[in-house]
Formats: C-alpha cells, structure tokens, sequence
C-alpha cells in the first residue's frame, strides 16, 4: 500500500511538473513556429512551408524594425530613469522620515492598479491629446512611469526601513560624507569596506 501512494504520489508530482512545462513552454513552442511558417493552413498539425520572408520583409529598410527597436530601448531607458529619480528620493522620504500622511502616501501610488486600466487611459489618452503629448515618447514614458513608480516606490520604501538607522550614524560618525553614507544606506554590503576603510 505505501509503495502504491509512492508511486501515485510520484506520478501526481510529474503530471503538475508536465503540465506546468507545458503552461510555461506550449506558448513559446507555438510563437516559434509561427515565427517561421510562411504556410500554415486548417488541417495541419505543423506548418506546411517554413522559411525567412517573413524576417526579411521586418528587417528591410522600409520595414522600420531596428528603429522601432531603438525607440523602445530609448523609451525604456528614460523610463527608469524617471521612475528612480521620483522613487528613490520618495522611498527615503517615506522610510526614514515621520510624515504626517504615510499611509495615504503610499495608498495613492497603489491607485493606479485599484481600477481597471483600460478607463484610465482613455482618460490619459484625451488629456494628453489636449496638451499635445499624444504620439510623442514623452507621452509614453509618463505612462509607463505612472505603473513603474507603483513598484519602485514601495520597492525603496521597503529597502530603506530594511536598513537599521545606526548604519547611517556610524557611517556620519566615521567621517564618511552624505554621498558616502548614501551609498552606504542604499548598498548595506558596501559598510563593512566603508568602516573598515
């Protein structure tokens, strides 16, 4: 009987594992083949006709696919600097010092996942058109920047409070400047070379 429960336990185990392999990896099997099937019609189990015209046509001069590549990482790029520049000064701020309203602080930068998205950049969409930063890359990264600091936010809020207070002091103590002890709060690994030093 508990060779049978091993057995059926281990079988159970490896169906889970067999079907999360196929939730995880199914998708991305069937975005490979139809990211070279130039035929692929009803019956067929697997594309009739593989090949590249497809790729070629994306990455023609005409195509615009390298420089939509480089808009995004642009966008990227500035968006996270957007979102560190406003959370990491905001998370210290809601960490170290005794606001009056931290609570609601941090409540208003979960706001924005509270309500479905879909009317909120409708809304987006029709004040940007007014102001004329629709189609623009300072347009999309404010938006992307608006859920990015929903996470950055609370992400240094909680990394500052995770720091003990007396790092900070001993690092001042020490001798080391504001910058130093910055990095120090911000790198807890970096103090133990910072007060040895």
């Amino acid at each position: 009987v508990i060779a049978r429960r091993g057995i059926a336990g281990t079988l159970a185990v490896g169906l889970l594992i067999g079907l999360l392999a196929f939730a995880i990896f199914g998708p991305m099997v069937n975005l490979a083949l139809w990211a070279f099937a130039e035929r692929w019609y009803f019956p067929s189990r697997i594309p009739s006709e593989f090949g590249f015209a497809f790729w070629g046509r994306v990455f023609s001069p005409r195509g615009g696919a390298l420089a939509a590549l480089g808009t995004s990482v642009w966008v990227a790029l500035l968006t996270v600097a957007l979102s560190l520049a406003v959370a990491v000064p905001a998370g210290y701020a809601l960490a170290r010092l005794k606001l009056r309203w931290r609570g609601l602080i941090l409540l208003a930068f979960l706001l924005p996942q509270a309500v479905p998205n879909l009317p909120i950049y409708v809304n987006i969409a029709r004040v940007f058109y007014e102001v004329g930063l629709a189609g623009t890359v300072t347009g999309v990264v404010l938006v992307h920047a608006s859920h990015g600091l929903v996470l950055a936010v609370w992400i240094a809020s909680a990394a500052f409070a995770a720091v003990d207070p007396s790092m900070e002091e001993a690092a001042r103590n020490l001798g080391a400047s504001p910058l130093e002890t910055f990095r120090t709060i911000t790198l807890p690994l970096a103090a133990p070379g910072l007060m040895a030093s």
